[in-house]
C-alpha cells in the first residue's frame, strides 16, 4: 500500500507530508483547496508526464516521493530484481523536477529512467478519474484478469508452456529445413570435395615430417661432408677408438701396482671407448640415410605444397585436414539422412500444435465460462450506481493461426454500451467521464482479488450524482477497500461517512504566499467537515445531526 506521500515545492505546497494507512481513505475539501495538486504530485511520483508549471513559484525545483509498503510475495519486486535494484523495507520512488522541465527519477535512491518508474507506477497505484484513468482501459490487462478471477491461472501457465514447447521444436524444424537446403544446394560441391581429400588422404603430423625430410634433403651434401669429415678425424691414423684401447691395455697391466687409484681413469677411458664406438656407428647409420635423390626431393615438395595448397583453398591450417574431410563427410552424409531427420522434426512439430490447441481450446472454453460469471457480477453492479441502462461483457474472439500466442488462441477485451440495444464498443470511447468512474468501481469492486494493484484512487467518483446513488458509491467503495487501500477523492458526504480515515485539503494564507496543506481529521472534525459538505460555507445543527446519522449509519 501507499504509505506516505512526501512533497516539496509542487504548485501550492511548499512542504507536505502525507501518512496514509490501508482501507478507504477519503481527501475531502473546498474547490480549489489542492486536492487535484495531491493527484498531480502522486502521479508524478508514479512517472506521469512532467510540466514544469508543477514546480512552486519561484522555486528552482520541486520532488515528490511516494513510500510504499508491499508483501514480500507481491509481482512488483521481480520488475526490481531484473533491474538489480536492491530490495528494502520500504519501496520509494521518487521524481525531482527542475523548473526548466527536466526531471530525475529513481527507485529506492536508484537513479532510473522515466519509462522505467512509469512502468513500476503502473504496477502500484491505479487512478481512475473523470478524465483520466488507466489499468482497466487497457485491454492487454484484461486476458489476466479474467484468468485471475476464474482461478484459471495454472492453466493458462500450461497453456504458455506447451506454446513455448511447440515455438521451440518449430524453430528447430525451420533451422533444419534451412541447413538441408543449404547442403543440398553445396552437394555436388562436397562431393568434391570429399573425392578430392580423400585422394590427397592427408595424415596427422605429415606436414611437419615433410618439411623435416625436406630440410634435411635441401642440405644433405653439405650435411654428408660434415659428417665425413667428422668420420676421417675419429679414424685418422690409429682412430680414437684403437688409441683408447692401448691405453687402457696399458692401464690395466699396471692396475694392480697402483692400489686401486687407476680405476677410476680406466673406468672413466672405458666408457669413452664405447661412446665413441656408438658414435661411430651413429654417424655412419645417419650417413647412409642421407638421401641425395633429386627425384625424392621433388616427390616430398610435391607433397607438401599439395597439403598446403589444399590448406590455404579451405582456410584453414595443414593440421585441420584430416578433421576438415570428416567434416565435409558428415555434412554429405546429413544431407542423405537429412529428410528422414526432418520428417521425424515434422512430426514432432505436429505432437506439440496438437498438445497446444487441446489446452488453449480447454483454456478458451473455461474463459467463456468465467466471462458469464464475471459480466453478471459487474452488472448487477450498475443497476445501484445509476448505471441501470448500461451493459457490460467480456469479448472473447477466435484469433487467426497466425496470432496465436502463449495466452491462447482468444482475444479479450472487457467492454461497454450505456444505452439499451446499443452494441457494446471499447470501455474508454463509449462511456462519458462520470459514467466512466463509476463503471470503473463496478469492475474493480468484482475483480479486486484478481489485480495485484494494491492502492486505487478515485477521483470525484461521485461527480454529478447525489442521495441513493451517492451512498451506493460510498458502499461499493468501502467494500473495495477490505481488499485493497482506496483513495477518494469526494464532495458526497455520502462517499465521505464512509471512510476509514478522513483528510481535509484546505488553502490559506502565509508570509510565502498561499499555500495548501492537509489534516488527518479526529471523529469531531471529521463530523463537523461532513456537515460543512452537507451544507455549505456555514454549518447548521441540522447540518452537523445528519453528518452525525451519515457516519453512524456506516
Amino acid at each position: 500500500m501507499l504509505h506516505r506521500l512526501s512533497i516539496r515545492d509542487i504548485v501550492l505546497i511548499d512542504k507536505l507530508n502525507v501518512d496514509l494507512k490501508n482501507g478507504l481513505c477519503v481527501l475531502t475539501g473546498e474547490t480549489g483547496a489542492g486536492k487535484s495538486i495531491l493527484l498531480d504530485s502522486l502521479g508524478l511520483a508514479l512517472g506521469a508526464r512532467a510540466d514544469s508549471g508543477l514546480v512552486r513559484h519561484g522555486c528552482e525545483k520541486g520532488s515528490v516521493s511516494a513510500e510504499f509498503d508491499l508483501p514480500a510475495d507481491h509481482p512488483f519486486w521481480t520488475l526490481l530484481d531484473e533491474q538489480e535494484i536492491a530490495r528494502e523495507d520500504m519501496l520509494v520512488l521518487r521524481r525531482v523536477l527542475n523548473s526548466d522541465g527536466r526531471s530525475r527519477a529513481y527507485i529506492n535512491d536508484q537513479p532510473v529512467s522515466i519509462s522505467l518508474l512509469k512502468q513500476a507506477g503502473a504496477a502500484l497505484v491505479e487512478i481512475h478519474g473523470q478524465f483520466d484513468t488507466q489499468g482497466l482501459m487497457n485491454p492487454a490487462t484484461h486476458r489476466g484478469l479474467l484468468d485471475t478471477f476464474g482461478n484459471l491461472s495454472a492453466l493458462a501457465q500450461q497453456t504458455k508452456q506447451t506454446f513455448g514447447a511447440w515455438k521451440a521444436i518449430e524453430k528447430e524444424r525451420i533451422a533444419a529445413e534451412e541447413a538441408l537446403e543449404k547442403a543440398r544446394a553445396d552437394e555436388e560441391y562436397l562431393r568434391h570435395v570429399v573425392e578430392e581429400l580423400t585422394q590427397l588422404a592427408p595424415q596427422v603430423g605429415e606436414e611437419e615430417d615433410l618439411a623435416a625430410q625436406r630440410q634435411m634433403m635441401m642440405h644433405g651434401e653439405k650435411l654428408l661432408e660434415g659428417m665425413n669429415d667428422a668420420n676421417k678425424e675419429l679414424t685418422a691414423q690409429k682412430g680414437v677408438e684403437a688409441m683408447l684401447r692401448n691405453a687402457l691395455r696399458h692401464l690395466e697391466r699396471i692396475a694392480e701396482k697402483a692400489e686401486g687409484r687407476l680405476d677410476e681413469v680406466i673406468g672413466t677411458l672405458d666408457k669413452a671407448s664405447e661412446f665413441t664406438a656408438l658414435g661411430l656407428q651413429m654417424l655412419e647409420r645417419l650417413s647412409n640415410d642421407v638421401d641425395l635423390d633429386p627425384r625424392h626431393l621433388e616427390a616430398i615438395e610435391e607433397r607438401l605444397f599439395a597439403l598446403r595448397a589444399a590448406a590455404r583453398k579451405h582456410d584453414v591450417p595443414v593440421t585441420d585436414l584430416p578433421g576438415l574431410k570428416d567434416r565435409f563427410e558428415a555434412q554429405l552424409n546429413a544431407v542423405e539422412a537429412g529428410d528422414s531427420a526432418l520428417q521425424a522434426l515434422r512430426e514432432q512439430e505436429a505432437q506439440k500444435r496438437t498438445a497446444y490447441i487441446t489446452i488453449a481450446e480447454q483454456l478458451g472454453q473455461e474463459r467463456r465460462k468465467t466471462a458469464q460469471g464475471l459480466d453478471k457480477a459487474v452488472n448487477a453492479e450498475l443497476g445501484p450506481l445509476k448505471m441501470g441502462g448500461a451493459t457490460f461483457g467480456t469479448t472473447i474472439q477466435k484469433l487467426d493461426p497466425t496470432q496465436w500466442n502463449e495466452s491462447g488462441c482468444d482475444r479479450i477485451a472487457f467492454e461497454i454500451s450505456t444505452n439499451p440495444g446499443a452494441p457494446l464498443g471499447p470501455i474508454a470511447k463509449v462511456a462519458s467521464g462520470g459514467e466512466l468512474s463509476r463503471f470503473m468501481l463496478a469492475l474493480k469492486v468484482v475483480l479486486a482479488q484478481a489485480d495485484p494493484i494494491p492502492t486505487l484512487v478515485f477521483d470525484e467518483v461521485d461527480a454529478g450524482i447525489g442521495g441513493a446513488t451517492a451512498a451506493a458509491v460510498g458502499e461499493r467503495l468501502g467494500r473495495l477497500a477490505q481488499d485493497v487501500q482506496v483513495l477518494v477523492v469526494t464532495h458526497s458526504p455520502q462517499v465521505g461517512a464512509r471512510g476509514n480515515h478522513h483528510l481535509r485539503v484546505s488553502k490559506s494564507e502565509s508570509g510565502t504566499g498561499v499555500v495548501s496543506t492537509i489534516q488527518t481529521l479526529n471523529d469531531q472534525e471529521r463530523t463537523e467537515e461532513i456537515a460543512r459538505m452537507i451544507s455549505g460555507e456555514h454549518v447548521t445543527t441540522e447540518a452537523r445531526a445528519a453528518a452525525d446519522t451519515l457516519l453512524n449509519a456506516v
